[in-house]
């Protein structure tokens, strides 16, 4: 009987070891995005991972964070260089605030669409400011999507920009953004995006802007009346991590992340193409009143001095190249 207990003890002890060494084999890669897991972030986050994970046969394997669980954006590509968090899936919205050199792709009506957009992130140009990155702490491992930017609020329907005057909206903490909204008249009010969905249910803000998955994915039809197709923004988003995720790899398993973030663009970029095709008649289903056709020719033009300040900002011939770029 003794023999048999000591043969035991050894055993589980061989098998707590042998766990113990299986554990510390396997690294945890922690992954975080504001909107919900079902949403175009969510579907992009999960081939970033399957991909991971497969590539370097179970190594690595991801744990995410959706719905802000980590906190807003800003706060999140905080954590990324602090060395907190390992990667976050994000809009270019409180990028600039760290890479400077990226606040250019956030100008109202810089883009015709999405081909023009993807064409550009994906040419040389696009991939160029991705070398911005590392001076500042972090490292992109390829941009992504977010979508066009739509308007909702509680109040009206907005066809012009005279119908946004005085609305109270939530916007990103982006000053290209809000300089482009106060041109149409509107009161930005950045805000960090789990923030939102109360704010607007208890009224604080009158509306906010977003492309229509994260419209979806937020259920922003419980607390918004209005939606005006106003496409005033494209808004790229990007894989960030920090060079002290990355140092830490071997050269191929870097090549496995950098691909396996390629792959979960794709993905991403199709989940944007899927909602945008279904997801205006489920918002109208929903309860919530559209406005397909707004007047973008007057939008533009109220942005006519505010391109002057872009224009002297960044410099009106690379605002040209990006919206000449085919």
């Amino acid at each position: 009987m003794k023999f048999q207990k000591t043969f035991r003890l050894a055993l589980i002890a061989s098998a707590s070891a042998l766990a113990m060494g299986s554990i510390s084999a396997q690294t945890i890669i922690k992954v975080g995005y504001t909107p919900a897991a079902t949403s175009h972030y969510g579907v992009g986050t999960n081939v970033l991972c399957e991909e991971i994970e497969k590539g370097t046969q179970g190594r690595y394997k991801c744990q995410q964070f959706p719905n802000g669980a980590l906190g807003g954006e800003r706060e999140m590509i905080e954590a990324v260089q602090l060395g907190t968090l390992d990667i976050v899936n994000t809009s270019t919205g409180p990028v600039g605030n760290f890479v400077p050199e990226v606040k250019i792709v956030d100008i109202p009506f810089l883009f015709r669409d999405y081909d023009h957009a993807r064409k550009y992130f994906d040419g040389p140009n696009g991939q160029e400011l991705l070398t911005k990155f590392p001076a500042k702490g972090l490292i992109a491992l390829a941009w992504t999507e977010n979508g066009f930017r739509h308007m909702t609020n509680s109040k009206r329907s907005i066809v012009k920009p005279e119908d946004a005057a005085g609305l109270k909206m939530r916007t990103m903490e982006n000053k290209v953004h809000m300089d482009g909204y106060r041109a149409f008249g509107i009161q930005p009010t950045p805000m960090a995006f789990p923030e939102v969905f109360g704010a607007l249910q208890q009224g604080t803000v009158d509306g906010q802007e977003n492309p229509i998955p994260v419209i979806l994915a937020s259920k922003f039809s419980q607390v918004q009346k209005h939606l005006s197709l106003t496409g005033h923004v494209y808004s790229p988003a990007l894989f960030l991590t920090s060079p002290r995720v990355m140092n830490k790899l071997s050269e191929a398993d870097k090549k496995v992340f950098y691909e396996a973030a390629k792959k979960a663009n794709l993905a991403q970029r199709k989940k944007v193409n899927d909602d945008e095709a279904t997801g205006i008649a489920q918002l109208e289903k929903e309860g919530m009143t559209v406005v397909r056709k707004v007047d973008g020719v007057a939008f533009r033009e109220a942005l006519r001095a505010t391109y002057v300040n872009y224009s002297k900002e960044f410099g009106a011939e690379n605002i040209k190249k990006i919206q000449d770029y085919k």
